[in-house]
């Protein structure tokens, strides 16, 4: 089944659901980078992440999740608009264990201290950013304090992967869950839901994983009153292109640019998020620096 997003609205209650598949999207990012298994584990869960917050964006419009913190991983970035693209880089990709199980799994991956930093397009060239510490150690955990210390909103967030034959394929069935209440809802309907949910979300995945994320939400909310609003397909990928490497180099400047092209005889560059390496010849250099270009 392709990497999908479903959001939809109990209408009795006025709670908003999202809940995205990500497995193959998951795996191309792994693939991509190389990384290691806890490294590519967390980075599905915040590709993931990036697409249910993408879904709460308005029309084009870009999110974007950073993580920094003082265990092995470093850090991460990523980040998703509303039309289900999403991409995304940890610090170090070869981070290969994690702890047991509990709620100190991620704490020999992450460490001890650091920050959870969301950065949103509100259009017409203004973003709003906002912080939190990490308290929880875990990207749910801390999103869920994120949505209710910076909006004031309380939501539940559930981030999952479950591994296919037993640990071969560590990203085997990977998904994401986020409910909140809109103004006027029923918070006792969205505190039980929550409960109901924890409880139910990773059976479900293990039941119904491989059906999709119309099949999930299904066995998810079950309810009569559940409207599905909006369903999009995910994708892994970048919008670098050489453009915009050639801007790079025109917003350095001609003293810098000639001082490049005298020590390297070439422009380098490599997308962080895709991989992608970049050469500019020489002469395409000389060739601006002779149009005036810069």
């Amino acid at each position: 089944m392709s990497d999908e997003l479903v959001s939809g609205l109990l209408k009795k209650t006025d709670l908003r659901v999202v809940f995205a598949s990500t497995p193959e999207l998951s795996r191309q990012a792994r693939a991509t980078h190389g990384t290691a298994p806890a490294a590519a584990v967390l980075l599905s869960q915040a590709l993931t992440a990036a697409a249910l917050m993408g879904a709460l964006q308005k029309s084009d419009s870009r999110i974007n999740i950073q993580l920094e913190c003082d265990g092995p991983l470093r850090g991460l970035f990523v980040d998703g608009d509303t039309t289900g693209l999403v991409r995304g880089y940890v610090k170090n990709t070869l981070v290969e264990y994690s702890g047991g199980g509990g709620q100190y799994h991620w704490r020999p991956v992450l460490g001890n201290k650091g920050f959870l930093s969301v950065l949103r397009d509100l259009g017409g060239g203004e973003y709003y950013r906002s912080s939190v510490e990490l308290e929880a150690f875990d990207l749910a955990g801390d999103l869920e304090r994120y949505f209710r210390q910076s909006d004031q909103l309380p939501s539940h967030v559930m981030l999952a992967q479950l591994p296919e034959g037993g640990d071969a394929e560590p990203l085997g069935h990977v998904a994401g869950l986020l409910v909140q209440p809109l103004p006027g809802a029923d918070l006792e309907a969205f505190a039980a839901l929550g409960e109901r949910l924890r409880r139910d979300f990773e059976p479900a995945l293990k039941a119904h994983g491989a059906e999709g994320a119309s099949a999930m939400l299904r066995a998810l909310v079950p309810d009569e009153d559940f409207e599905v609003m909006s369903r999009y397909p995910l994708r892994f990928g970048c919008s670098c292109s050489k453009d915009r490497v050639l801007r790079a180099l025109l917003a350095m400047g001609r003293e810098e640019l000639t001082d490049l092209l005298e020590k390297e005889g070439q422009a380098e560059a490599t997308c962080q998020f895709c991989t992608t390496r970049y050469v500019i010849p020489g002469d395409e250099i000389r060739g601006m620096l002779e149009r005036g270009a810069i």
